[in-house]
């Protein structure tokens, strides 16, 4: 039975007539800025020791998460609980090197992690190969709705796949090819993993370079010699490599030289249509050992009941989780991720208590979800949408926050992934009562919609968004805003230097988008409003609604 999505006029026309338009401004001007930079104070001091799942740090975090709540009058979600156990396996790989060898006798020694990023995700103990004869596979992409097929006429099984970052769009600045600049979900590693995995490869390694992935090669170096973590038998019901990692573009120059093949020719080979990868004449040794430790991480949740359709539901997403204590940089090893994401945790409580603050129940349930381990790959996220308080069909939408700067208030709603669904109209009526305007993401090479918790529940066909002040400061400008988060992006994104800076920040364009994801939601939550994906989004077939 389908059923309908009222249209915005008479949606409009509900609200106004039964709501209290003046207790609704109210409820947004609850939202206050100090009590945001206490939530943020408290989540990234040492305290928490760096909210890394399985460590004194996370139970410090969830319980502080559930007090937080308690007192939003937010009631537990799970079944009288507000933690939801996600059981996983934490893995350590130690890879000393790898080893590179021509028949001709050549042989090219690198060293991790500095030199090659190497892991292995299997659970197991030993992991060794000899030998794997190298095939260079283009960008690894097998997508058939573009006409792609990295992997055409290629045998891969057994062997270690090399290929490239990003998708060809990136690189060719042709915008019918792919996305042009956008990067799809192709260009994701995740996908090239697992792409690589299904083709039947023992491993695969992947080409790093900065623009292509969005960061440098600091982040996978550091994420390779550090515990990560995976749902337990992540393996059983999908295939796996042995190895996988990433080439710095130094290491994949040295490589290739040897093979009298260049990174720069390659790519443009690559780019091309009707491209077809081929073996490369050198094979690959490298052994691991890997410690695993089975444990259990949780979910945080609260609920707000709807007065009327309680079994449906809007949910709100910031993860909770961060790196620990870990390798020390300056002095300092706690990584107390203080915008990564103490600042989306306040900006979620932050709505929630003013839903609480109405007074008056909205008509569907309000789910305030604190995920674990986003950082070791949304697994948190990924596996609330295969366990939900509330049906994924009876989801209508996720409002997602991740990485808010502390920098004052924007006139801009920086939306990541624009275009994707109806939620972005919504958005952008919204921001215009407060003065501000919608923009897509000004750098969507680096994937950031593939990157945060919303992912998860746009796998499952439910809209999802990821909105926030990012362009174009109110008070200093575009060019003052784009370098105030390269700063960040360089100086501190996944390093001990992500601390709270007492009296330096501002606080006030975080609790603006906290309203206004308020307001998104408190409109989604009248029944009968079911927002879709936009026609040229590829999330639009899973929509779980599609066939009801």
């Amino acid at each position: 039975m389908t059923r309908a999505i009222l249209p915005l006029s008479v949606l409009m026309l509900l609200i106004g007539c039964s709501t209290d338009r003046s207790r609704i401004e109210r409820a947004v001007r609850s939202i206050s800025v100090r009590s945001i930079e206490r939530y943020v104070a408290e989540l990234a001091s040492d305290r928490f020791m760096g909210r890394k799942p399985f460590t004194e740090g996370e139970e410090i975090t969830i319980s502080y998460l559930a007090d937080q709540l308690r007192k939003i009058k937010f009631g537990p979600a799970f079944d009288g609980s507000y933690f939801q156990k996600v059981p996983m396996a934490e893995i350590t790989s130690h890879v000393d090197e790898i080893l590179f060898s021509k028949p001709s006798g050549t042989t090219l020694r690198f060293r991790t992690p500095d030199e090659a990023a190497v892991i292995s995700p299997l659970e197991s103990g030993h992991i060794t190969a000899v030998d794997l004869p190298l095939v260079f596979a283009g960008f690894g992409i097998n997508a058939p709705e573009y006409g792609w097929n990295d992997y055409s006429g290629l045998d891969v099984r057994g062997k270690m796949v090399i290929v490239l970052v990003n998708d060809p769009g990136l690189y060719t600045g042709d915008s019918a090819l792919f996305r042009g600049r956008e990067m799809t979900y192709y260009g994701r590693w995740t996908y090239k993993y697992e792409e690589a995995a299904r083709q039947g490869a023992a491993a695969v390694l992947i080409i790093h370079d900065t623009e292509g992935a969005g960061y440098e090669y600091n982040i996978p170096r550091k994420s390779s010699i550090s515990p990560r973590l995976y749902i337990q038998g992540h393996g059983q019901n999908n295939p796996l490599c042995d190895f996988t990692g990433w080439l710095p573009g130094d290491s994949a120059d040295r490589l290739l030289k040897a093979c009298s093949l260049s990174t720069d020719s390659l790519r443009a080979e690559a780019c091309k249509q009707g491209f077809r990868g081929f073996p490369l004449n050198i094979n690959a040794s490298v052994s691991c050992r890997n410690e695993i430790r089975y444990d259990e991480s949780s979910n945080v949740a609260g609920i707000l009941k709807g007065s009327r359709n309680p079994d449906e539901c809007i949910v709100f997403t910031a993860h909770w989780d961060h790196f620990g204590i870990g390798e020390s940089e300056n002095g300092d090893s706690i990584y107390n991720g203080a915008v990564d994401n103490a600042t989306a945790m306040a900006w979620a409580l932050a709505a929630g208590k003013a839903f609480s603050s109405l007074g008056k129940r909205p008509e569907r349930s309000i789910v305030l979800l604190f995920p674990t381990a986003e950082e070791a790959g949304l697994l948190g996220s990924l596996y609330y949408t295969e366990h939900p308080v509330i049906a994924m069909e009876n989801t209508a939408a996720c409002l997602n926050n991740d990485l808010m700067l502390p920098i004052g208030r924007m006139k801009d709603v920086m939306i990541t992934g624009y275009g994707q669904s109806e939620l972005d109209d919504i958005a952008s009526r919204l921001a215009e009562k407060q003065g501000r305007y919608v923009a897509g993401d000004p750098n969507p090479h680096t994937g950031m919609y593939f990157r945060s918790d919303h992912f998860a529940f746009a796998k499952k066909g439910v809209p999802s968004l990821y909105a926030r002040g990012s362009i174009e400061s109110l008070k200093y400008g575009k060019e003052w805003a784009a370098e105030q988060e390269e700063d960040y992006i360089r100086n501190r994104y996944h390093r001990p230097s992500d601390n709270y800076e007492a009296g330096k920040w501002d606080f006030g364009g975080i609790a603006e988008d906290a309203g206004l994801a308020f307001s998104i939601a408190f409109e989604l939550s009248f029944a009968g409003v079911w927002p879709g994906w936009k026609e040229s989004s590829e999330f639009r077939n899973l929509s779980p609604r599609r066939n009801r």
